[in-house]
């Protein structure tokens, strides 16, 4: 969590969008599933799919999810 905490911080975003913006970015995902329940965590998903992740950031995540 403290990675993915990290690149939410670099980005000014929130953990579950910067999550599912991970998800989509990973070639081996074809549709990751998530739900909202309440009108903010459906932006957190809508803004997941705004977000860039750069190199450095998905190698943080994925050293992180190796665990």
């Amino acid at each position: 969590l403290n990675a993915l905490d990290q690149v939410a911080r670099q980005l000014n975003s929130k953990p579950a969008s910067v999550a599912l913006a991970w998800l989509i970015a990973r070639p081996g995902i074809t549709a990751p599933i998530a739900s909202a329940t309440s009108l903010e965590q459906l932006t957190d998903l809508i803004n997941a799919t705004r977000l860039q992740l750069d190199h450095s950031s998905m190698q943080l995540l994925e050293q992180a999810s190796s665990y």
